[in-house]
Formats: structure tokens, sequence, C-alpha cells
């Protein structure tokens, strides 16, 4: 703030409650030629008068004592321009003795729990109730509530995983974020380049597609898109590239959807935790994202191979 609206503030301030007192005093003054007798303000109805009477004093000390009340209260803490108060209160401090408070109190259940390894915390009831809280605090506004996904934002309750889905790969992605990135291959494909490799691209999850499209798709994809996604379209995780065979589709798997993929490319990002949660929540929250997977992995593992 400027030293003019400080001081633009703080006169003001005082303006105003100088004007108070000056307010008081005068309508509490008789007026020259006020007497007893008149003791209406002349306005009637219905044989109702108005009476024109002092406040009554008790009523008069009160606003002295609101006004001594507030101009202590402007010494002591911050209302008077970039003036800090005597106290030196703020609010950020309030927040952060509030927070260190608070840590105090929760630091050694959060150390508890990162002693155990994330497949062992995720089936830790008491755990998972803390994490889902974790979770919906700061993970469910993109990822939703269940985990479940929206448009855009990756859902991370099945097990299609962008960047892998063991417990030491969910905790790095949640502690130090990740960013993805596919290029914008229009303008080296063209039109119809777009539309042959989004009809190939369709194939690879078994639907179907005009077999001329597929047929020109599949070279240009081997030229163009199989050094990230693999020649099979399985993706490959080191890179953060998205498996485009298990019908599985973070920005929309519908025709125009991955068209538009293909030809302007897409640029997500998940933010680094670190920072924001510490190491011990990032474990806790870690688990709780492993184990919305865990009925799906579990169903896989079940799942007889196709030779049996």
């Amino acid at each position: 703030m400027s030293s003019f609206w400080s001081w633009y503030i703080t006169i003001l301030s005082l303006a105003n409650i100088l004007a108070c007192v000056w307010l008081i005093r005068w309508t509490e003054k008789k007026r020259p030629g006020e007497s007893a007798a008149h003791e209406t303000t002349g306005h009637s109805w219905d044989g109702l008068e108005e009476y024109n009477k002092p406040m009554p004093r008790w009523w008069l000390w009160l606003f002295y004592i609101s006004i001594v009340f507030g101009l202590i209260y402007l010494a002591l803490y911050p209302g008077l321009g970039s003036f800090k108060g005597l106290l030196g209160w703020s609010q950020y401090s309030a927040w952060a003795e509030e927070v260190e408070s608070v840590e105090e109190r929760v630091a050694p259940i959060f150390s508890r729990y990162a002693e155990m390894p994330i497949p062992e915390l995720a089936e830790h009831e008491e755990a998972m109730r803390t994490g889902r809280r974790l979770f919906g605090n700061n993970c469910a506004v993109c990822h939703g509530a269940d985990g479940g996904g929206r448009i855009g934002f990756p859902n991370i309750a099945n097990n299609s995983w962008q960047w892998g889905g063991e417990p030491e790969e969910i905790r790095q992605s949640i502690l130090e974020g990740r960013r993805g990135n596919m290029p914008a291959l229009g303008g080296a494909l063209g039109d119809d380049g777009v539309e042959e490799v989004a009809a190939y691209v369709m194939t690879l999850e078994g639907r179907d597609a005009p077999e001329d499209l597929v047929s020109q798709g599949q070279e240009r994809f081997e030229t163009q898109c199989a050094a990230c996604h693999g020649p099979d379209g399985t993706g490959r995780q080191q890179l953060g590239a998205p498996d485009l065979t298990d019908g599985y589709w973070t920005y929309g798997g519908t025709l125009e959807a991955i068209k538009t993929s293909i030809r302007e490319g897409r640029q997500g990002e998940m933010p680094a935790q670190e920072e924001l949660l510490g190491e011990d929540r990032v474990h806790l929250l870690a688990a709780y994202v492993y184990s919305l997977s865990a009925h799906e992995r579990d169903n896989e593992e079940e799942e007889p191979d196709s030779d049996e």
C-alpha cells in the first residue's frame, strides 16, 4: 500500500470517529428556545403524538464506550492504513500459529503411517479414513470424490496408469508431479492424415473403422506415434505416453475427441504436492490412491489365463 492511500484511510477512519463524537455532543445539547412545553415534534396520528426528548444518558454512554473501544482496537490491531498495530498481530501470523499448533498434534500420526509400506497401509482402515479426507481436500477437485476423474483429469480408481501404478510410482507422481505433452501433429499429418491415424487408433481397442483409412493410418502411426505409444499402441509409462488399447481416454474417446488430440496435441500437468503436504502426508495419500484401484487390480490377478 502506498503512503498516500495509507494516510487517506487513516485520516478518513479517524475523521469518521470524531464526526460521531461531534454528532452525539450536538444532539444532546438543548436548543435555544426549547422548553418543557415543546416536548413533541408536532406529528400526530390517530391521537398519538411523537415525543421530542433527548436520548437516555445510558444510551449515550454506550456510544462513548463504543468509540473508546474502537480507538483502542485501532491502536492495538491493524486498521489504520499500513499501521500494523502495537501488538504486531496479523492474519498471516495467526494462521501460521494455528497451523503450527495443529502440526504438533498430527505430525506423530503421519510419521507413524510413513513407516508402513504403502500396500500394507492401504489395508489400514483408520489410516484410509484419514487418507480419504486428505484426498477430498487436495485431489477431489480434479479427480473427483471417488477418483473417477473427468475430461482432462485421469481416472485413478482404475488400473490404467499413464506414469505407472506401482506404490512408489504413485508416490512419486504425487510428490514431484507429472507433466504430459502430446505434440500437435496436425501440421505434419494434414487433415487426411489426422483422419487416418484416428481411424487406426480406434481399431487398437477393438472398434470398427473404414479399412482404407485404417491401413493408411497404421503406416502413419508407425512413423509418427510408435516412438512414444509403442508399435502396438500400449504406451510407454517411462515417457508418460498412455495406453491406447485399454479403452480409457483422459480427454475423451470419441472420434472427434481423438482427432482433436492428434491435431492440436494435449498438455496436462499434475502439480507437485511435496511443498504443500510434505512427504509423510504424501505417503499416506499414495496409499489411499493405491487402494482406489485395488479391487480392479485384484480382479485382473484372479482372471484365468486364456490357455487354461
